[in-house]
């Protein structure tokens, strides 16, 4: 159960690590209910408000025990994503406001901002969460409002790093280290989107030991020079040979309300695109630093740029830096197979906020609402992390999941037959489950998180049904 590891969890009082442990064993099991609807009953929906709002919890104390096991499952594995990104959580309520809530455009919304470390394997199956943060913006000054963009970006640009919101980057490139350390024999590899494109993430020291160091993965987001000042790295890039052709699946992406006016964020249609793929190895024009001297650093450039693009639609265009080799074609290729997991964050956050409805939590202060997304950002994970590894080991028995008690009348439910007295895979109680939720069972399709994370919930109310009055009675 995911419950089990928060027995380590420690607060200064047993009665609190043993509320947690019951409060994420209720949640996880329905994770898209409110929490008075997950605990059932009003004492323990009492208490799970008293836990978030107790000062001696804080979302460190949540986390930390699945830190640990998350590093544990990182050591059992050759290779390590960590993967950062940040989200916005909105709070907007029509009436009260959660106190202590900052705005997060202007003062028309209000909210958190939230950005974890999470890890995973090569092949995309989410290890856990390593490291994350949490705040809130002070109210917009007026009178910044009332200056041109290049205005802003001047007095932006006067600002030293370590006072800018931008340092979140660099704060989990540190925490990405230090697991690392914690890990020396996994090779760990730092992800980010085109925010983390800051100079100070190619210059920072990445040495783990005397033999390996923490490798990294960016995402380009602004135009780039080179040191010899031959042009930029996109045209260095671009002029070199085509190394190899391929498909890359493009989700949809729909306008938001206040959509950017960067290609990247503008609508799209999902589609194939069939890219090409270049590399070079370059020397970066150091950014310029008031009251600093930066390095000149050399990293490993791969563009991913579609060709033939359809019309009416912007063309895909991924130019990544990175410290990892670029020597032979299939390490050229492994880069972007790395860069395309990045995306399982996005299917995190999406988990999180649709699946386990955090923004719609009403909490009345930020503590409280820091405590109850620490667990939710949990929950979320559980529910990704059982998705991806029935795809990834779908030999794997249901047991090592499920309990009896669980799977056996979502078999009965489903088959209409009686259960087998050897466990069916893990891949076949999964699709079963998800078919609870909406998911159509087909032999070309999986499951995805949202069928899944309501087949969970009728997965719990079958389980309480059987332990209650059906065969399995007094059994779990």
């Amino acid at each position: 159960m995911i419950s089990d590891c928060f027995q380590s969890a420690c607060f200064g009082d047993r009665r609190l690590t043993n509320r947690l442990v019951k409060l994420v064993d209720q949640l996880s099991s329905y994770p898209n209910l409110s929490i008075p609807a997950a605990t059932k009953v009003r004492a323990d929906s009492e208490a799970a408000y008293r836990f978030f709002n107790n000062p001696r919890v804080t979302r460190d104390a949540i986390l930390e025990p699945h830190v640990a096991a998350t590093k544990e499952r990182i050591r059992q594995s050759e290779v390590a994503l960590l993967v950062q990104d940040t989200t916005e959580i909105d709070l907007t309520r029509p009436a009260q406001q959660v106190r202590g809530a900052g705005p997060l455009d202007g003062n028309k919304r209000m909210g958190m901002l939230y950005h974890p470390l999470m890890a995973f394997d090569d092949q995309g199956l989410a290890l856990g969460t390593v490291w994350s943060k949490s705040w809130v913006r002070d109210e917009t000054d007026k009178t910044v409002e009332k200056l041109s963009p290049e205005q802003k970006r001047e007095q932006t640009r006067k600002i030293p790093i370590e006072d800018k919101e931008s340092i979140r980057w660099l704060e989990g490139l540190r925490a990405a280290l230090s697991t690392a350390k914690a890990c020396p024999k996994t090779q760990c590899v730092c992800v980010a989107d085109s925010e983390a494109d800051i100079y100070e993430m190619f210059i920072e020291d990445r040495r783990v030991n005397e033999t390996r160091q923490l490798e990294l993965l960016v995402r380009s987001g602004r135009q780039r020079s080179l040191s010899d000042g031959g042009g930029s790295v996109l045209d260095a890039v671009r002029s070199t040979p085509c190394l190899y052709s391929c498909h890359v699946d493009v989700s949809k992406r729909t306008l938001k309300i206040k959509a950017k006016t960067r290609e990247r964020n503008q609508p799209r249609s999902a589609r194939l695109a069939e890219v090409q793929v270049r590399a070079k190895t370059v020397t970066l024009h150091a950014s310029d630093r008031p009251g600093a001297s930066l390095p000149e650093v050399t990293v490993n450039v791969v563009l991913v740029e579609e060709i033939n693009t359809p019309e009416g639609e912007i063309p895909i265009q991924w130019l990544l830096i990175t410290t990892l080799p670029i020597t032979t074609l299939d390490q050229v290729k492994l880069i972007v197979h790395y860069y395309t997991i990045r995306w399982q964050i996005e299917v995190y956050f999406r988990t999180l906020k649709s699946g386990c409805r955090v923004e719609e939590r009403y909490v009345e202060n930020i503590h409280r609402m820091e405590n109850c997304l620490a667990v939710y950002s949990i929950v979320a994970w559980k529910v990704l992390y059982l998705c991806r590894l029935s795809r990834d080991c779908p030999e794997m028995s249901c047991e090592v999941v499920f309990d009896p008690c669980e799977w056996m009348p979502v078999y009965m439910a489903i088959r209409r037959a009686q259960p087998p007295k050897t466990p069916p895979t893990l891949n076949e109680i999964v699709r079963m489950i998800a078919s609870l939720g909406g998911y159509v069972m087909r032999k070309a399709t999986e499951p995805g998180t949202q069928t899944l994370w309501i087949g969970l919930q009728r997965l719990n109310d079958l389980s309480l049904a059987w332990n209650t009055f059906g065969p399995g009675a007094g059994d779990c």
